[in-house]
This record gives structure tokens, sequence and C-alpha cells, in this order.
């Protein structure tokens, strides 16, 4: 069994930054990447990011590149998403996940969800 728990999502203007941390626990963490979805009102859930524990290899969704950043700390095992010049199509409910593998990155690649972080962001 795997738990993650989500903090850090609220409410910023266009233009802001949000740091979302996820907490990860269970003795499988470790053989899963890590990544972030998303899912706005009517939308279906989409890739965000992922992230590697070992090497820190990165994947990154088109509409994120240059935005965001993914990274993690192996020793508390929290993986982190930057995220800088927000746009209010990123509202979103945003989903910490364990990934099976970098070569599916969509819902049916993951294993296991957080409860999801809400962020909102103004026009």
């Amino acid at each position: 069994q795997v738990q993650l728990v989500e903090s850090g999502g609220g409410l910023v203007q266009t233009g802001g930054s949000l740091r979302l941390s996820c907490a990860a626990s269970g003795r499988t963490v470790s053989s899963y990447y890590m990544g972030w979805f998303r899912q706005a009102p009517g939308k279906e859930r989409e890739f965000v990011a992922a992230i590697s524990w070992s090497v820190g290899l990165t994947a990154y969704a088109d509409s994120v590149k240059g935005r965001f950043t993914i990274s993690r700390d192996n020793a508390k095992k929290t993986v982190y998403l930057q995220m800088n010049s927000l746009k209010p199509e990123d509202t979103a409910v945003y989903y910490c996940a364990a990934i099976r593998s970098l070569v599916v990155l969509t819902p049916l690649g993951v294993d296991y969800w957080g409860k999801g972080t809400l962020v909102t962001v103004s026009s």
C-alpha cells in the first residue's frame, strides 16, 4: 500500500506562483514513479508532471513545460510541484499519483492517488 497526502493548494492571481507538496509513505513507494495529475471542472483528469525517485528523471505535459518544475526529496519521501506563471486554465484539483511507468502517463497507469488539492487561478 502507498499513501499520498497533498498540500499547498490555494487561490492565486494570474502570473503568480504556488508550490504543491506530496508526502508519500508505504512499503512499496520507492518502486513507483511519482507524479501530478489535474482535473478541471467538466474535464478529464490529465497528466501534469512525473519524476523518478532514483535519478530524478522527469516528464512534463506540453501545457506546463517551462512553467512548472517537479522535484523530490528522497530523505523526506516528498515530491514537489513548483508552479510559476500560473494561468486561469491551470485552475483544477491537483492529484499526487504513484505511477507504474513513465511510458504510460495517463490515469490508467496510476496505482495510487492522493485526495487532491484545489488550485484556483483568478484572472
